[in-house]
């Protein structure tokens, strides 16, 4: 059965675009956002890993999160932007679209992600807000940096 979630007094989430969708990640989550960075391809690495980057002396590994959520990489000339997030203790640089405000989500209701969104979108979602003009889809951080590696060398 699906459950509404009451959000605490202060809700406040870094929002970025994605292919067209409008994502939010919760602020403490969030060490920093960055425009595009250089980066260093990792040979044998998942798809979604586009690269490390180096901020500032720590090495950074950059997660394309179109490819992660299942949609078409993005346009060639477009640079994607980083969102920096903290997970386990590790930072981790999510490639988006474009950067939005900190969006103020208190009082509102933490709502199931709809059952019409494509499943590899819906298994990295906390949940959905609605929010006066639009629908905030709230990343799992933690969700979104898991990478499984398929094994090595097949099947025995």
């Amino acid at each position: 059965m699906s459950e509404v979630v009451r959000m605490p007094l202060v809700a406040q989430y870094c929002t970025f675009t994605l292919d067209g969708l409008f994502f939010g990640v919760h602020v403490h989550e969030v060490q920093e956002v960055l425009r595009h960075q250089p980066m260093t391809p990792v040979p044998l690495a998942p798809d979604a890993v586009r690269g490390l980057i180096n901020l500032r002396g720590q090495i950074v590994t950059a997660i394309d999160l179109r490819l992660r959520l299942g949609r078409s990489p993005g346009p060639a000339s477009a640079l994607p932007l980083n969102v920096v997030v903290r997970s386990q203790g590790e930072a981790v640089s999510l490639l988006v679209d474009e950067i939005g405000d900190v969006v103020d989500a208190g009082g509102l209701d933490l709502l199931p992600a709809p059952a019409n969104l494509p499943v590899a979108i819906r298994e990295l979602l906390q949940g959905v807000v609605a929010l006066p003009d639009s629908i905030l889809l709230v990343l799992d951080a933690d969700r979104a940096v898991e990478l499984t590696d398929p094994p090595l060398g097949g099947t025995p």
